[in-house]
């Protein structure tokens, strides 16, 4: 029987285009700049791979064996030692799940909670795209919103909130954390706080809070889950390393799931991972990069007009001049300097652009005479 392809049954045919291709005339315009291209739109990170952890994945390398889905125990263990440190779980308030990165579980996650078409995933309306193209995967209806207490529902089963947030760099008090926990557990929704950025805070006001700190969930992580990643702490993103931690009911089920489907991390990646989180020293090096280049950043571009919203955390600056965002895309090009759209993430940042501090300091230090030009 010749193959006829099922054009209507591609779930390919449910998904938005995808938006970075609409960048690509603004970096080539970019990178005619007589200095080269200053790429500030996309946090993939710049920075080498700590020495210590580049050793533990070459001893990883040596085990020709498959590891198990739920990964080492050593892996669970450091994981785990690692969320008490900076969230103050206790470690048996959770349990641990090794991801093959976080892009693939943000994506995957609704359908592997078992929410079907007719039924709705919340996530932030300004935010990283993903979240709506996990819902959309599972068949689901993807509800954007301010909050996710506002799109209560009988049909809502998954909210997905981000703090610090990608784009904005918003946090969010234990107070406001706790009444959006206490809410998901009262509406009977899973609550999904991604916290990639957890560890990367600079407004001592405005401290980042993770969903497993027990000021938040009252020493219970019963409908929670809480997603990790090392992409951005340890320069990891070419390792596809992160996990998932929370209720041990719900890691549970996905852990039989994930075993099903083969998504497994990598024996020299566990290694890399269990090395990373036993270390702090790296990352506060790594950590002190971004500070400095951030206060570059900062200061280049308040300079030239531009005012910053909330970015009390993570790795960007949420940006605006008061016109459309393409607008300040095309004029940032002409200078050199590539931004991401604040459009990609949301009608509400129509009128913002995305600056990432994961560029070299020499790159960094570019910016304001460009910025002057």
């Amino acid at each position: 029987m010749p193959y006829r392809r099922l054009r209507t049954a591609s779930p390919a045919r449910r998904l938005p285009a995808f938006p970075w291709d609409r960048v690509a005339p603004h970096k080539r315009r970019a990178a005619e700049h007589p200095g080269g291209l200053v790429d500030l739109s996309v946090g993939a990170p710049v920075d080498p791979v700590a020495e210590p952890i580049r050793k533990a994945l070459a001893d990883g390398a040596a085990i020709p064996g498959y590891p198990a889905t739920t990964g080492s125990p050593e892996l669970r263990e450091a994981a785990a030692s690692w969320l008490s440190r900076h969230t103050g779980a206790a470690g048996d308030s959770f349990a641990v799940l090794p991801t093959v990165g976080s892009k693939e579980l943000v994506a995957n996650l609704p359908w592997q909670l078992g929410i079907v078409r007719g039924e709705s995933v919340a996530y932030p309306s300004i935010a990283y795209p993903t979240y709506e193209i996990g819902a959309l995967l599972a068949g689901a209806d993807p509800v954007p919103v301010p909050d996710p207490r506002e799109a209560a529902g009988s049909r809502l089963r998954m909210a997905w909130i981000n703090f610090p947030t990608n784009p904005t760099g918003e946090t969010a008090s234990v107070d406001r954390l706790r009444a959006i926990v206490d809410w998901a557990r009262q509406s009977g929704v899973v609550l999904v706080s991604d916290e990639c950025y957890l560890t990367l805070g600079w407004d001592e006001e405005h401290p980042p809070v993770s969903v497993l700190d027990p000021r938040v969930n009252g020493g219970s992580t019963e409908g929670l889950l809480a997603a990790h990643s090392l992409s951005k702490r340890s320069n990891l993103a070419g390792y596809r390393s992160a996990f998932l931690a929370g209720d041990p009911d719900l890691v549970g089920d996905l852990l039989e799931i994930r075993r099903h489907g083969g998504l497994i991390m990598p024996w020299p990646v566990q290694y890399a991972t269990i090395a990373a989180l036993n270390d702090e020293a790296h990352a506060d090096e790594q950590k002190e990069r971004y500070r400095r280049r951030r206060e570059v950043l900062a200061a280049a571009f308040t300079e030239a007009g531009f005012r910053i919203d909330h970015s009390h955390a993570g790795l960007y600056l949420w940006t605006t001049r008061g016109e459309d965002c393409w607008d300040t895309v095309r004029w940032l090009a002409e200078r050199g300097i590539l931004a991401a759209p604040g459009e990609f993430y949301g009608e509400g940042g129509r009128e913002h652009v995305r600056i990432a501090l994961t560029t070299t300091d020499a790159q960094a230090a570019a910016v304001p005479e460009r910025l002057a030009e």
